[in-house]
């Protein structure tokens, strides 16, 4: 049976290289960005921050070399997930991830885009950045 859609790769090569790190609201598409890339080899981590109130977070426990930040409306992120969130909350999120955004190697609007165009535009991006 193969494995679940994001379930790590059974064959995959031990990370490498700088740390990415994977940040954004919920919904954006942190955890499954992460997945694909360490099936590519890199070493990439989803950070939970739109959860913290520490600013830095990314920078404190993330260790992020490199700074993907993933963004997401309301109402493409309730297309994604049911979540019983207002708006308001989204706000919230973006609020908390101020210092993240302004720090992003890179920044990508995931609204138009399926995971394999975003998936493309950050190996891309690391490609040409030597990432």
């Amino acid at each position: 049976m193969p494995p679940e859609p994001d379930s790590p790769v059974p064959d995959a090569r031990p990370p490498a290289g700088p740390t990415i790190g994977i940040v954004g609201p919920c919904c954006a598409g942190k955890t499954t960005l992460a997945r694909r890339l360490q099936a590519q080899g890199f070493n990439a981590r989803p950070i939970a921050q739109e959860h913290s109130f520490a600013p830095r977070m990314w920078q404190q426990i993330g260790h992020a070399d490199v700074l993907v930040y993933l963004d997401v409306s309301h109402a493409v992120a309730l297309q994604r997930r049911w979540m019983n969130w207002q708006p308001a909350d989204l706000e919230e999120q973006h609020r908390r991830l101020a210092h993240a955004r302004a720090h992003a190697d890179l920044y990508v609007d995931t609204d138009p885009l399926g995971i394999e165009a975003v998936l493309a535009r950050v190996t891309a991006f690391l490609a040409q950045t030597g990432g």
